[in-house]
């Protein structure tokens, strides 16, 4: 399909912002970008019962994890939860810039969503992120009667980089986690797919972007490592069932819908739905691009289907 028309014009408006190449900018300039973009998601719809902020233990010290209930919460049942692990290349990103998404999907699904800001490279490099995704997710579970959650019923999700930790801790969890929700997810860091060469330049996501995360995230290490790269593990069976969403015009396209392939043939109930016309991110900018909503409702329902 050609590329959509509200994702062309938000391209057409980024292009002559011109902005630094990739591969010159410092962390610093693409986290401000990032929060610019975080901007075109509204959540000004979205209802939810209560958002509260607090801290629990992490490896490296506190994390801070946002908690939305949703307004058909019953007092007192426990509810079902999906952990939430936002995008930004483990170097960009942050509770902000995916409240819109975090609130669509509580409000929709009628699901607890906690978001979980983890450690980002270059500052803390690979693997502060994963250790932190694991120690959030363990920690939902043993908090689990506190919180009002069915221990039974816990996901985990999350876009682009955060779809790429949501797969690695369900395959750490497994057994635990209850469902897995990967919008675009970067499941391998080798960059090999052909999709990272037809959708090289001019779709938001470059393949420059990927190098210069990657850089930042690993350094030297193995891309090729499994609890890296989730599509290179040697065993996908027993997984939790998942819905894999990707986009046309991504870098990432191609590597989400193989390891959604990958875990069909290891006997996983999988869904996979690629949205034509869209772009890298478009999951989150539903201020500005209307198929994003079809996106979110389709995330929310399998949501409710998994955990209902």
């Amino acid at each position: 399909m050609a590329l959509d028309p509200q994702a062309k014009a938000l391209l057409d408006a980024l292009a002559q912002m011109e902005a630094p190449p990739i591969l010159e900018s410092e962390p610093a300039e693409v986290r401000e970008a990032m929060a610019a973009l975080g901007s075109m998601s509204d959540a000004a719809g979205e209802e939810v019962r209560e958002v509260v902020e607090q801290t629990i233990p992490g490896p490296g010290g506190d994390l801070r994890v946002r908690i939305y209930t949703p307004v058909l919460a019953t007092e007192g049942a426990p509810q079902a939860c999906l952990v939430w692990y936002h995008g930004g290349g483990w170097v960009i990103g942050d509770l902000d810039t995916t409240d819109g998404v975090c609130r669509a999907l509580c409000g929709r699904s009628a699901a607890t969503v906690i978001s979980v800001d983890y450690r980002l490279a270059p500052e803390h490099p690979y693997p502060a992120a994963l250790d932190d995704a694991e120690a959030a997710f363990d920690w939902v579970r043993d908090h689990a009667d506190d919180l009002y959650l069915a221990p039974d019923r816990i996901a985990v999700g999350g876009d682009s980089a955060g779809g790429n930790l949501a797969a690695l801790v369900a395959q750490s969890r497994r057994g635990q986690v209850a469902f897995q929700l990967l919008v675009y997810p970067a499941t391998d860091l080798t960059n090999s797919h052909p999709s990272h060469e037809e959708n090289a330049e001019g779709y938001l996501l470059t393949r420059d972007h990927m190098i210069w995360f990657a850089q930042h995230y690993l350094g030297d290490h193995d891309r090729t490592d499994p609890r890296v790269s989730p599509l290179h593990a040697d065993d996908l069976s027993g997984l939790a069932p998942a819905f894999v969403l990707t986009a046309e015009f991504d870098p990432l396209r191609d590597e989400g819908e193989a390891y959604a392939a990958r875990m069909a043939d290891a006997g996983v109930e999988v869904t996979t739905r690629r949205y034509d016309g869209m772009i890298h991110a478009f999951f989150q900018l539903n201020g500005a691009i209307d198929r994003a909503n079809d996106a979110l409702d389709d995330a929310a329902a399998a949501l409710t289907r998994a955990l209902t």
